[in-house]
Formats: C-alpha cells, structure tokens, sequence
C-alpha cells in the first residue's frame, strides 16, 4: 500500500519543501541534523530552523510549496538592499 515503508529515499532533498507532520509546519529542507535521523528544516520567508524526525516528514504538496514559495518572495522584496 502506498506510504507503507517510507525510508531515507522517500526524504525530501535539501531545498525541497515538506512538511512536518508531527503539527502541520512547512518548511523548507535544509540539511540532517545529529546521526543522521532527524531533519533540520526552515520556515518560509524565514524564522528559527527546528528538527524533525525523517518518518514525521511528508513532501509537501503544490499547493503548500506555491504558498511557501510566495511568502519567501514577499519576505525577499522587504528586505533592505
């Protein structure tokens, strides 16, 4: 059954959004954190990273990566230059 058995290669890649589903948060991959286990990801638009354990972590769909990715945009053009 699909979902059933999900490992390391079922792991969003760094960059990638996915979304933590121990409480729904989206984020933006950013690299493994300790041993390897656990997922260190980054708000859109920015924020503090947190870490989430690889089999809580779920791709996120295009919907939500089309939302990240606005807020990300919106955050770039306020920033001073």
């Amino acid at each position: 059954m699909a979902g059933e058995g999900l490992d390391e290669r079922c792991t969003p890649g760094p960059g990638s959004f996915a979304v933590d589903g121990r409480d729904g948060r989206v984020g933006r991959v950013v690299g493994r954190a300790g041993a390897g286990e656990d997922v260190r990801l980054r708000p859109p638009g920015g924020g503090p990273e947190w870490s989430c354990p690889a089999d809580a972590l779920r791709p996120a769909p295009p919907g939500v990566v089309l939302r990240a990715r606005v807020t990300e945009i919106n955050r770039e053009g306020q920033l001073p230059r």
